[in-house]
């Protein structure tokens, strides 16, 4: 399906936010003026899912929102001007993270109450999810704003629909904690969950924590999702014990998802 493209965006909101970003680090793209951008997009915060690797899991609706929007809020300029780059698309990259979000904010909402169009990304999958962007939408809802959302890839579902465990209910925690009696807690509650539980976690952190997870429970099912949709994606799964062997003997790269089982296994998980 084509689609039509129509007016320009508001260009005073969109001058004022590019002169602010004038000085940031910026995509190595070749950026058209944020007035040349065209705009055939409904007034609206766009929070829009982007790849967790491979840099071909994108929609084709996700493609057309980034290629129409006024701006792009992200976390990092240029590991986001990558993706643009690679699909050919040259809308204006502005930041947004928890260093400059108190200023970020009012004037992306500015931006949208003069009928504007924003996007939000995150490196890699979901934005607002363990990323930047909750106070935003929080805002935008706030000021009787539109919030539109365009799915996409997560390493969460990712990690979950392969895993072999039980899919529903599950429980996500973000991150595991950074300090080791927080982290223990954690997984101790994990460990009596009854319904699946999805972490994001370290790969410098993830021999440690598979030893916390073998000491309190040698034989529970886990299972690390590694790398996930890149070339070297990886999952290893079984009793915690035997995870933990395996990465002991060869440290784990790269970007990591854990999923431990319910504190009862249905009859069919036979791994």
């Amino acid at each position: 399906m084509a689609f039509e493209e129509t007016a320009s965006a508001p260009e005073d909101a969109i001058k004022s936010l590019a002169s602010e970003a004038a000085s940031e680090p910026q995509p190595e793209v070749d950026e058209a003026s944020l007035e040349e951008l065209p705009s055939s997009l409904q007034s609206a915060l766009y929070l829009v899912g982007t790849p967790i690797g491979n840099l071909a899991d994108i929609t084709l609706r996700a493609l057309h929102i980034l290629k129409n929007v006024s701006a792009i809020a992200c976390e990092d300029t240029r590991h986001s001007g990558r993706l643009l780059s690679h699909h050919g698309i040259r809308s204006k990259l502005i930041s947004l993270n928890e260093h400059n979000e108190a200023r970020r904010i009012p004037e992306l909402i500015g931006l949208l109450q003069r009928g504007g169009s924003v996007a939000l990304i995150s490196d890699a999958g979901m934005p607002t999810v363990s990323d930047p962007g909750q106070r935003l939408v929080q805002s935008v809802v706030a000021a009787g704003l539109r919030v539109e959302g365009i799915p996409g890839p997560s390493a969460v579902l990712t990690a979950l629909a392969a895993s072999g465990l039980p899919t529903t209910p599950f429980y996500f925690g973000g991150f595991l904690p950074h300090k080791k009696g927080q982290r223990n807690t954690e997984i101790a509650a994990a460990l009596q969950r009854e319904c699946t539980s999805v972490y994001f976690e370290s790969p410098y952190r993830l021999v440690d924590t598979l030893e916390m997870l073998a000491n309190q429970a040698a034989e529970h099912r886990v299972v690390v999702a590694r790398e996930l949709t890149k070339k070297f994606e990886e999952f290893q799964r079984g009793p915690a014990r035997n995870v933990l062997s395996h990465y002991q003997a060869k440290p784990p790269k790269g970007e990591i998802t854990l999923v431990i089982a319910p504190r009862e296994l249905p009859k069919w998980v036979t791994w």
